[in-house]
């Protein structure tokens, strides 16, 4: 497999419409989880390619020019969406002030960085780049440590369409010093990042004591999901089910909390169990797996601490072990105190509590106890509950009848408290890399 990939994926940087080596001449392992092979040596930027990159973003974004326009066309081989979306970030005119015109217009930042995880490479260097480029932005992109290759092969393509020089530049490297380095830059204007909250505050912090760039963030997730006694059962277990399991739990808005009434939580346990006993784990390339492992062996030894926690504090329905290959088992319990780190804290594996209440009002209560506000969601046959219910929810995303990953490419995306700040999606992304001004 190692010398495959080596041979078909690129590894390097690739600055200023280039693949270039570090300037360091340092690598560092991509690790196949399932074998624990490393598949590819990426080549790991430092302070100097980062300032490299930054400088050729920053040069071909020339002030008052029209290259956004040019770069329209290019753009809808990439995300066909926004090909034409810079056209619909129009200004106003005010008609507040007599004898005076006055308009509110749109522009883009400059430079900005877009800082992506790994979970999902593709679809957030799309869902970043191609807003950003629409917006008629120059872009610096740091993919993740631990999934470089989808974002250096996307590069590839960009350099095979011909994209000018400098306007997109794709680096690999660590949060410190690359992704530091980037958060800190005088040239970077604005920043996007998905990410754990931890890193987003450094990543704040660190734009704040520069330049006060604007910095949007999309961060973790403690996701509760409720299911009403008149809820459609079968439809409850297969929705949250899938979003615990999907991608092992890898997921910023799985609902790894579950409040289900006193009333039907033993027939839904009973179902839930059923479904999530079911999933194959194996091989993420074969067809037939629907359970692989995690990403790498600090993600595994940090869910097996909440395993621990919740065999010493709650009742273990499922699951709760952690085989040799990254694999952990898609894991229930139950009756878990609210105030414990396995309800409190963000694990982002196959690990779900499910509690019960009572009333409306104390699912509200427990499902908005957390720091967190991302995804929520509610089950329900009442019509009055799924339009009422949702606004008293702290979650900037709420499923009615679903639940995440559900949710539309043109709504709003983004979470409450320490979820985040600032929304994707479509014209919210593009709005994101515009700045407003009055003139």
């Amino acid at each position: 497999m190692a010398s495959t990939v080596n041979e078909t994926i690129e590894t390097r940087l690739f600055i200023n419409g280039e693949f270039r080596e570090s300037s360091i001449r340092k690598t560092f392992e991509v690790v196949y989880p399932y074998t624990k092979e490393v598949v590819a040596q990426v080549q790991e930027a430092d302070i100097q390619d980062i300032e490299d990159a930054v400088t050729a973003a920053n040069a071909a974004f020339p002030a008052c020019s029209s290259w956004n326009q040019t770069m329209s066309w290019r753009t809808a081989e990439f995300s066909g969406y926004f090909a034409g979306g810079g056209w619909t970030a129009q200004g106003t005119a005010s008609l507040n002030t007599p004898d005076h015109l006055n308009l509110t217009v749109k522009q883009p930042y400059g430079v900005v960085a877009l800082i992506i995880p790994w979970n999902f490479p593709l679809i957030m260097f799309a869902g970043k780049v191609a807003p950003a480029l629409a917006a008629g932005n120059t872009v610096v992109l740091k993919s993740s440590e631990k999934a470089p290759l989808t974002s250096l092969y996307v590069a590839k393509l960009i350099e095979k369409a011909g994209f000018p020089p400098g306007v997109i530049n794709v680096i690999s490297g660590f949060g410190n010093p690359t992704g530091a380095a980037l958060a800190s830059h005088m040239a970077v204007r604005c920043i996007s990042f998905t990410g754990s909250t931890a890193t987003g505050q450094k990543i704040q912090a660190a734009a704040a004591k520069s330049n006060m760039k604007h910095v949007h963030m999309e961060l973790g997730g403690k996701s509760p999901a409720i299911i009403f006694e008149d809820a459609d059962l079968e439809t409850a277990v297969a929705q949250t089910q899938f979003s615990i399991q999907f991608s092992s739990g890898q997921v910023c808005a799985a609902n790894s909390r579950i409040y289900v009434h006193e009333s039907v939580a033993k027939q839904f346990i009973k179902l839930f169990r059923e479904k999530l006993a079911a999933v194959w784990m194996g091989d993420p390339l074969d067809p037939a797996t629907s359970h692989g492992p995690q990403i790498d062996l600090l993600q595994y030894n940090r869910i097996k601490e909440y395993l621990d926690i919740g065999e010493k504090y709650g009742t273990l329905s499922l699951g709760g072990d952690a085989n040799d290959g990254f694999f952990v088992r898609p894991t229930i319990f139950e009756g878990v105190a609210e105030d414990l780190r396995l309800m409190q804290e963000e694990v982002f594996g196959p690990v779900v509590a499910i509690n019960t209440f009572s009333t409306e009002t104390e699912a509200i209560e427990k499902a908005n106890d957390s720091e967190f506000g991302l995804y929520a969601a509610v089950f329900t046959k009442d019509i009055d509950r799924a339009i009422r219910l949702p606004k008293a929810l702290d979650a900037g995303t709420v499923g009615v009848n679903c639940t995440s990953p559900t949710s539309a490419k043109d709504a709003a995306f983004g979470g409450f408290k320490m979820s985040g700040n600032g929304r994707e999606g479509f014209l919210y992304s593009l709005d994101s890399f515009l700045e407003t001004k009055s003139i």
